[in-house]
């Protein structure tokens, strides 16, 4: 797989930040941020999560940096790192919600969700939406692990290979997934006609 422009002058710029261009860095920094944000909002769901989650991703790569062997590897290893720190974020929370699980046992305390009518009126609203309302939609409902394979995939440019390391998963386990919410959304769409 041939590199482009793009992917040599980030490999040049991590070169740079490991020799301690505090410059180089800083242009590492100002590239990958946006696309490491999104990932871990995509993550947590929760935008002041995804740049605390971030801000922590970050003090593991400087440090960590001068220990990348293989430069052209930066942009695998700093979403594995964000990715890491997005499920600690979420074990955080999870213990916390888990507690507050406990004590919501008391039905008043449940909203509007716990209103059968609520799923019939969602329904019957997505009956009259626009294609594109449809797809926003279809995509909400999706589990988050497969919203995240699609958009490492299509938005961040991933490929299976480097989704895969990314994510620690096997490289055909990603390939099938990927298929599989596919599928999904197709046949959300072929139901709606």
């Amino acid at each position: 797989m041939s590199r482009g422009p793009q992917e040599i002058l980030e490999e040049w710029l991590v070169i740079e930040a490991q020799s301690g261009s505090s410059d180089a860095l800083q242009a590492v920094a100002h590239r990958w941020y946006p696309r490491l944000v999104g990932h871990a909002y995509r993550r947590t769901r929760q935008p002041e999560a995804a740049a605390e989650v971030v801000q922590e991703a970050w003090i593991a790569i400087i440090r960590g940096l001068r220990g990348l062997e293989d430069p052209a590897r930066f942009r695998v290893w700093a979403y594995r790192i964000v990715d890491r720190k997005a499920f600690d974020w979420i074990r955080q929370r999870r213990r916390g919600r888990e507690l507050v699980s406990r004590l919501a046992d008391d039905p008043s305390l449940h909203g509007p969700e716990c209103d059968p009518g609520v799923e019939a009126r969602r329904r019957e609203s997505e009956s009259r939406e626009e294609p594109i309302e449809h797809l926003r939609s279809a995509l909400r409902r999706l589990p988050d692990d497969s919203r995240i394979l699609l958009s490492m995939f299509y938005v961040d440019g991933l490929s299976v290979i480097e989704i895969a390391e990314a994510l620690a998963l096997p490289e055909g386990t990603v390939k099938s997934r990927l298929f599989h919410v596919r599928k999904r959304l197709r046949e959300s769409f072929e139901d709606r006609s």
